[in-house]
């Protein structure tokens, strides 16, 4: 049984509010499938429902200290996911360019990631040919972030000034990326 497995939900969402890498990792694999098909019942798009997946899970670790204990996280995590629909839905209907902060708030940088994960040892140490051909079959975002910051080696701050997305969009992202990429490696055939 793997340490993570041992907590429960909530010591996860107190980690993850002490800024623990291991409990936001948790909580996106976790609830991930569920916010997903939400949005994709929403929005009938693949892409869409994944991109506002990802800016769910960015706008909930952003906002984890304002958690309650009394909802349910996964019911926080929809609410969320439908609020930021429901805006891009406004936006697009008001033929309003979407406006992104250039002020990076100190609190992004909270989520620590400066220990290497399995993932991180992996795409270091694999054979680099074998390592790219499983890179190709992951979506064109999840490799264009692979790319950045494993082989160009930027930080979340450059990706994030490189793709015009808020930081915490890239590091969701990053971790979706490194969770897919781990299960292609374990699983090539599949």
């Amino acid at each position: 049984m793997k340490k993570e497995d041992s907590i429960s939900l909530q010591e996860h969402i107190e980690n993850a509010k002490e800024g623990k890498q291991m409990s936001f990792n948790y909580l996106l694999d976790t609830f991930w499938n569920d916010v997903y098909n939400f949005q994709l019942k929403r929005t009938q798009n693949e892409y869409d429902a994944e991109d506002i997946t990802i800016q769910s899970f960015s706008r909930a670790f952003d906002k984890i200290g304002t958690f309650k204990e009394e909802y349910t996280f996964k019911t926080w995590l929809i609410q969320i996911s439908k609020n930021i629909h429901i805006d891009l839905l406004r936006k697009k209907n008001a033929s309003i360019q979407s406006q992104t902060t250039t002020q990076v708030d100190d609190r992004v940088y909270k989520i620590i990631d400066d220990t290497p994960t399995p993932e991180d040892k992996l795409i270091t140490e694999q054979n680099l040919a074998q390592l790219l051909l499983y890179i190709k079959q992951l979506k064109p975002n999840y490799q264009q972030v692979i790319n950045l910051r494993y082989f160009q080696e930027l930080s979340y701050k450059e990706i994030a000034e490189s793709l015009d997305e808020p930081i915490n969009n890239v590091k969701v992202k990053l971790l979706r990326a490194k969770k897919l990429l781990s299960e292609i490696i374990t699983n090539p055939n599949t």
